[in-house]
Protein backbone atom coordinates (compact mmCIF):
# COMPACT_ATOMS: atom_id res chain seq x y z
CA UNK A 1 0.00 0.00 0.00
CA UNK A 2 1.35 3.40 -1.05
CA UNK A 3 0.02 6.89 -0.31
CA UNK A 4 0.28 9.68 -2.87
CA UNK A 5 -0.61 13.36 -2.45
CA UNK A 6 -2.10 14.99 -5.55
CA UNK A 7 -2.47 18.73 -6.03
CA UNK A 8 -5.94 19.79 -7.20
CA UNK A 9 -7.54 23.18 -7.89
CA UNK A 10 -8.99 23.05 -4.36
CA UNK A 11 -6.01 21.87 -2.34
CA UNK A 12 -4.18 18.58 -1.96
CA UNK A 13 -6.07 15.30 -2.24
CA UNK A 14 -4.65 11.98 -1.10
CA UNK A 15 -4.75 8.61 -2.80
CA UNK A 16 -4.12 5.35 -0.96
CA UNK A 17 -2.94 2.87 -3.59
CA UNK A 18 -3.55 -0.86 -3.37
CA UNK A 19 -1.84 -2.55 -6.29
CA UNK A 20 -2.76 -5.94 -7.69
CA UNK A 21 -0.11 -8.18 -9.24
CA UNK A 22 -0.28 -7.69 -13.01
CA UNK A 23 -3.31 -5.41 -12.65
CA UNK A 24 -5.50 -5.27 -15.76
CA UNK A 25 -7.46 -2.15 -14.75
CA UNK A 26 -7.56 0.49 -12.02
CA UNK A 27 -10.51 1.48 -9.84
CA UNK A 28 -10.67 4.89 -8.16
CA UNK A 29 -12.97 4.88 -5.12
CA UNK A 30 -14.29 7.97 -3.32
CA UNK A 31 -15.67 8.25 0.21
CA UNK A 32 -19.01 9.46 1.54
CA UNK A 33 -19.76 13.06 2.47
CA UNK A 34 -18.81 12.90 6.15
CA UNK A 35 -16.86 9.65 6.10
CA UNK A 36 -13.48 8.46 5.00
CA UNK A 37 -11.78 5.78 2.96
CA UNK A 38 -11.84 3.31 5.88
CA UNK A 39 -15.60 2.76 5.47
CA UNK A 40 -16.22 -1.01 5.69
CA UNK A 41 -17.91 -1.28 2.28
CA UNK A 42 -15.02 0.56 0.61
CA UNK A 43 -12.59 -1.84 2.28
CA UNK A 44 -14.64 -4.83 1.09
CA UNK A 45 -14.79 -3.45 -2.47
CA UNK A 46 -11.05 -2.78 -2.44
CA UNK A 47 -10.34 -6.35 -1.38
CA UNK A 48 -12.65 -7.69 -4.10
CA UNK A 49 -11.03 -5.55 -6.79
CA UNK A 50 -7.45 -6.48 -5.85
CA UNK A 51 -8.49 -10.15 -5.76
CA UNK A 52 -9.89 -9.68 -9.28
CA UNK A 53 -6.59 -8.25 -10.55
CA UNK A 54 -7.60 -4.58 -10.38
CA UNK A 55 -5.48 -1.83 -8.82
CA UNK A 56 -7.39 0.42 -6.40
CA UNK A 57 -6.88 4.05 -5.41
CA UNK A 58 -8.91 5.14 -2.39
CA UNK A 59 -9.24 8.88 -2.90
CA UNK A 60 -9.56 11.39 -0.06
CA UNK A 61 -11.07 14.66 -1.20
CA UNK A 62 -9.20 17.88 -0.29
CA UNK A 63 -11.75 18.91 2.35
CA UNK A 64 -11.14 15.64 4.22
CA UNK A 65 -7.36 15.94 3.87
CA UNK A 66 -7.70 19.43 5.39
CA UNK A 67 -9.58 17.94 8.36
CA UNK A 68 -13.07 19.19 7.52
CA UNK A 69 -16.15 16.98 7.72
CA UNK A 70 -18.57 19.22 5.82
CA UNK A 71 -18.29 18.36 2.12
CA UNK A 72 -17.24 20.84 -0.52
CA UNK A 73 -19.71 21.87 -3.27
CA UNK A 74 -20.26 19.38 -6.08
CA UNK A 75 -18.31 21.44 -8.60
CA UNK A 76 -15.23 21.39 -6.36
CA UNK A 77 -15.57 17.68 -5.62
CA UNK A 78 -15.79 16.87 -9.32
CA UNK A 79 -12.82 19.07 -10.27
CA UNK A 80 -10.63 17.59 -7.52
CA UNK A 81 -11.65 14.05 -8.48
CA UNK A 82 -10.79 14.61 -12.15
CA UNK A 83 -7.43 16.09 -11.17
CA UNK A 84 -6.63 12.96 -9.18
CA UNK A 85 -7.82 10.70 -12.00
CA UNK A 86 -5.64 12.55 -14.50
CA UNK A 87 -2.59 12.41 -12.25
CA UNK A 88 -2.93 8.71 -11.46
CA UNK A 89 -3.78 7.92 -15.06
CA UNK A 90 -0.49 9.45 -16.15
CA UNK A 91 1.70 8.08 -13.38
CA UNK A 92 0.55 4.85 -11.75
CA UNK A 93 -2.12 3.59 -14.11
CA UNK A 94 -0.90 4.79 -17.49
CA UNK A 95 -1.46 1.57 -19.43
CA UNK A 96 -4.73 0.26 -17.98
CA UNK A 97 -8.38 1.33 -18.25
CA UNK A 98 -9.83 3.39 -15.40
CA UNK A 99 -13.02 2.63 -13.50
CA UNK A 100 -14.64 5.22 -11.24
CA UNK A 101 -16.56 4.43 -8.06
CA UNK A 102 -17.34 5.36 -4.49
CA UNK A 103 -19.86 5.20 -1.72
CA UNK A 104 -22.76 7.63 -1.27
CA UNK A 105 -21.47 11.13 -2.16
CA UNK A 106 -18.41 9.51 -3.72
CA UNK A 107 -20.68 7.46 -5.98
CA UNK A 108 -22.38 10.65 -7.15
CA UNK A 109 -19.00 12.19 -8.01
CA UNK A 110 -18.03 9.05 -9.93
CA UNK A 111 -21.25 9.20 -11.96
CA UNK A 112 -21.01 12.91 -12.74
CA UNK A 113 -17.39 12.68 -13.90
CA UNK A 114 -17.43 9.31 -15.66
CA UNK A 115 -17.73 10.72 -19.18
CA UNK A 116 -15.17 13.51 -18.82
CA UNK A 117 -12.76 11.19 -17.02
CA UNK A 118 -13.21 8.48 -19.68
CA UNK A 119 -14.06 5.80 -17.14
CA UNK A 120 -14.90 2.43 -18.67
CA UNK A 121 -17.31 1.52 -15.85
CA UNK A 122 -18.78 2.93 -12.62
CA UNK A 123 -19.23 1.26 -9.22
CA UNK A 124 -21.75 2.81 -6.83
CA UNK A 125 -21.95 1.70 -3.21
CA UNK A 126 -25.09 3.01 -1.48
CA UNK A 127 -25.99 5.59 -4.14
CA UNK A 128 -28.10 8.28 -2.36
CA UNK A 129 -31.10 8.44 -4.69
CA UNK A 130 -32.69 11.18 -2.58
CA UNK A 131 -32.28 12.72 0.90
CA UNK A 132 -34.05 10.62 3.57
CA UNK A 133 -37.77 11.32 3.55
CA UNK A 134 -37.54 13.56 0.47
CA UNK A 135 -38.13 11.37 -2.59
CA UNK A 136 -39.12 14.44 -4.58
CA UNK A 137 -35.47 15.60 -4.48
CA UNK A 138 -34.24 12.83 -6.75
CA UNK A 139 -30.63 12.54 -7.91
CA UNK A 140 -31.36 9.75 -10.35
CA UNK A 141 -30.37 11.96 -13.27
CA UNK A 142 -26.73 11.60 -12.15
CA UNK A 143 -27.01 7.82 -12.27
CA UNK A 144 -29.04 7.81 -15.46
CA UNK A 145 -26.37 9.95 -17.12
CA UNK A 146 -23.77 7.16 -16.86
CA UNK A 147 -23.23 5.69 -20.33
CA UNK A 148 -20.86 2.86 -19.40
CA UNK A 149 -21.54 -0.33 -17.42
CA UNK A 150 -22.54 0.48 -13.84
CA UNK A 151 -23.11 -1.55 -10.70
CA UNK A 152 -25.12 -0.23 -7.77
CA UNK A 153 -24.84 -2.14 -4.48
CA UNK A 154 -27.64 -0.95 -2.23
CA UNK A 155 -29.07 -1.84 1.18
CA UNK A 156 -32.66 -3.07 1.10
CA UNK A 157 -33.67 -0.63 3.83
CA UNK A 158 -31.53 2.34 2.74
CA UNK A 159 -33.40 5.54 3.77
CA UNK A 160 -31.75 7.28 0.80
CA UNK A 161 -33.83 5.13 -1.54
CA UNK A 162 -32.82 2.58 -4.11
CA UNK A 163 -32.56 2.77 -7.89
CA UNK A 164 -33.98 0.33 -10.38
CA UNK A 165 -31.89 -1.62 -12.90
CA UNK A 166 -31.63 0.06 -16.29
CA UNK A 167 -29.70 -0.09 -19.54
CA UNK A 168 -26.01 -0.61 -18.65
CA UNK A 169 -26.97 -0.63 -14.94
CA UNK A 170 -27.11 -3.58 -12.58
CA UNK A 171 -28.51 -3.25 -9.07
CA UNK A 172 -27.65 -5.69 -6.27
CA UNK A 173 -29.76 -5.40 -3.12
CA UNK A 174 -28.21 -6.58 0.12
CA UNK A 175 -29.51 -6.93 3.65
CA UNK A 176 -29.02 -3.70 5.59
CA UNK A 177 -29.14 0.06 5.26
CA UNK A 178 -26.98 2.89 3.89
CA UNK A 179 -23.70 1.76 5.46
CA UNK A 180 -23.87 -1.76 3.93
CA UNK A 181 -22.16 -3.16 7.04
CA UNK A 182 -24.75 -5.93 7.46
CA UNK A 183 -23.45 -7.93 4.50
CA UNK A 184 -19.84 -7.05 3.70
CA UNK A 185 -19.27 -10.47 2.15
CA UNK A 186 -22.19 -9.68 -0.14
CA UNK A 187 -20.47 -6.43 -1.14
CA UNK A 188 -17.25 -8.33 -1.86
CA UNK A 189 -19.07 -11.00 -3.88
CA UNK A 190 -21.14 -8.52 -5.92
CA UNK A 191 -18.11 -6.39 -6.81
CA UNK A 192 -15.91 -9.39 -7.65
CA UNK A 193 -18.51 -11.01 -9.91
CA UNK A 194 -19.27 -7.73 -11.71
CA UNK A 195 -15.61 -6.90 -12.29
CA UNK A 196 -14.97 -10.36 -13.71
CA UNK A 197 -17.83 -9.89 -16.20
CA UNK A 198 -17.11 -6.36 -17.37
CA UNK A 199 -13.34 -6.74 -17.63
CA UNK A 200 -13.44 -9.92 -19.69
CA UNK A 201 -13.96 -8.02 -22.99
CA UNK A 202 -11.06 -5.67 -22.10
CA UNK A 203 -8.50 -8.45 -21.66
Amino acid sequence: MTSRTVETPYGPARAELHCAPEGRAALLLGHGAGGGIAAPDLVAATRAAVDAGVHVALVEQPYRVAGRRAPAPAKQLDAAWLAVAEDLGETWFDEVPLLFGGRSSGARVACRTSAEGQAVAVLCLAFPVHPPGKPEKSRLDELDGVEVPALVVQGETDPFGRPEPAHHREVVLLKGDHNLKADLEGVHRAVAEWLARILRPLD
